[in-house]
């Protein structure tokens, strides 16, 4: 799959955390979650994710509420195969700044679909499963 079918803007159509032993599939930012990746050119990627109907508040735990409904991250990236990786610049978690992300990605009309590696993820302890994501292309460049 070559770079130049990722280039664009990307809206987010789903998200869900499929658990490997048990193929269960759950929403990780609701039903209607918001979101765009963009993948420019020079070979860059950025991408913000949020739950839909996010509210502001005004205390401590609703701010950590508010970083459990929303990532981001971005920087430069390569193709290597099925894979596009990104080297992590920016990020919504610190943990993730200077890594690189790997994620399996296909590109079918004006439709993205990408997988992530298995993981253990933070929403759902102790339970390892895959990001499954859907993009429908908005822009191209």
């Amino acid at each position: 799959m070559g770079v130049k079918n990722l280039f664009g803007t990307w809206k987010l159509l789903s998200i869900q955390f499929v658990i490997t032993q048990t193929g269960e599939s759950m929403q990780m930012y609701g039903a209607d979650p918001l979101g765009y990746i963009v993948f420019t050119p020079d070979e860059r990627m950025m991408t913000i994710i949020t739950s839909n109907g996010r509210k502001a508040l005004d205390n401590e735990s609703g701010d950590a509420a508010l970083f459990r409904s929303m990532m981001a991250y971005c920087g430069p990236f390569r193709i290597a195969g099925n894979q596009f990786i990104t080297k992590v610049e920016v990020s919504w978690h610190p943990e993730w700044l200077g890594t690189e992300q790997a994620r399996i990605f296909s590109v079918a009309d004006d439709t993205l679909s990408i997988t992530t590696v298995e993981t253990l993820h933070p929403m759902f302890p102790g339970r390892k499963g895959r990001g499954v994501l859907k993009w429908q292309r908005v822009s191209a460049f």
